[in-house]
């Protein structure tokens, strides 16, 4: 008599099985996993742009997808890789000077003590440097070498970053130009775990809120940054393309714009040269500028979904806060999500309420 193995150990060792190919995947896929994501992610928030231009260029998806993604590429990398050399040399430059003992330090201005708050001091040490700077880097030697390096490491990270940006656009690319079998093969994906009844509405919503947080945090982000560049600049601020991308970076982690703006509005006035009525519209420009995220916001963030612009925001802050960018976008369509099955949940639970309390009457009514 042969014997037989017990359905119970037939199913234990297909789930191990499974549970060790699941394991081994994402171990092989980890160290591209970041990359994966935000090439999903870029290419669904660019894929409408990518769906004009392909009836213009005949109606190929990849020559569509290859022209979009080359632009992005000249206009991302050619001023990174310019900006990168130039500050490379620019470095090397005030080395060899510094070396050479040739480095002079230009006087400040009179203004430069009357900035807030850091005025006197960056006047005194800055008049230190212009009047012996050898002597000067003698006594803050150590805090020269601390400068440079958390500099170079700032500088190391913003190109690495700037360089995985770029990968991620040419896969992106490639995920735009297989976009529609892609398309159908999520939408199966969804179907499958959620059911064909929620499964297309779920990868709809999902789509929708990557390109709503993509216009209404990234996108807002980078129009106020923009306006108060050159607000910045024409104010005549020092390190005005700094200070917008300072901007930026602070109103992607959604911190308000008013921490650049009233200190600038301030510098303007105490230590500017402008005229008072060039100050006057500046400050008014600036203001509204500031405020801008106010307005664009609200009309942006969450506009064509089913889901509150309060859930989208807290996912997205809430996924940057434990994911960094990335959390972004994962918090909001995962909270985005959750909600739709929540409110799919109780409203099913009202519906059942409704057919009870229908037969209930109709009951009493023979009754």
């Amino acid at each position: 008599m042969k014997p037989t193995s017990s359905p119970i150990i037939d199913v234990a060792i297909r789930l191990g099985l499974i549970a060790l190919l699941v394991f081994l995947s994402f171990t092989y896929l980890r160290p591209f996993l970041g990359l994966m994501l935000w090439a999903m992610i870029l290419a669904i928030a660019l894929y409408p742009v990518h769906a004009k231009l392909v009836p213009k260029l005949g109606g190929k998806e990849g020559r569509a997808a290859t022209v979009l993604v080359l632009g992005i590429v000249l206009v991302i990398g050619a001023p990174t890789v310019m900006l990168s050399v130039s500050l490379v040399d620019h470095v090397l430059s005030i080395y060899n000077q510094a070396i050479a003992g040739s480095l002079r330090v230009p006087e400040p201005s009179d203004n430069v003590a009357g900035w807030p708050i850091i005025g006197e001091r960056v006047d005194t040490a800055w008049r230190a440097a212009s009047e012996n700077f050898h002597g000067f880097a003698v006594a803050h030697e150590q805090q020269i070498r601390d400068f440079a390096h958390n500099l170079m490491s700032l500088f190391g990270n913003v190109l690495t970053t700037s360089l995985a940006f770029l990968a991620a656009f040419i896969v992106a690319g490639i995920f735009m130009a297989y976009a529609k079998p892609g398309a159908q093969t999520t939408s199966r994906i969804f179907n499958r775990i959620c059911g064909p009844e929620t499964g297309d509405e779920l990868h709809i919503l999902s789509v929708a809120t990557v390109r709503s947080v993509a216009v209404g945090v990234i996108g807002v982000a980078f129009i106020q940054a923009l306006l108060l560049g050159v607000g910045f600049m024409l104010a005549g601020i020092p390190a005005a393309g700094l200070l917008a991308l300072a901007v930026l970076v602070c109103g992607i982690v959604q911190l308000p714009a008013a921490i650049f703006v009233i200190p600038v509005v301030a510098w303007m006035w105490m230590a500017g040269d402008g005229s008072m009525v060039a100050n006057i519209v500046l400050t008014i420009y600036l203001i509204v500028a500031g405020l801008a995220d106010n307005v664009l916001k609200p009309m942006l963030l969450g506009r064509g979904l089913a889901v509150p612009m309060p859930v989208v925001l807290l996912g997205a802050l809430g996924g940057m806060i434990v994911s960094g960018l990335i959390g972004l976008f994962i918090g909001a369509v995962v909270l985005a999500v959750s909600y739709q099955l929540f409110m799919a949940w109780v409203n099913e639970g009202k519906g059942l309420e409704e057919k009870a309390a229908r037969v209930q009457g109709e009951l009493e009514d023979r009754g």
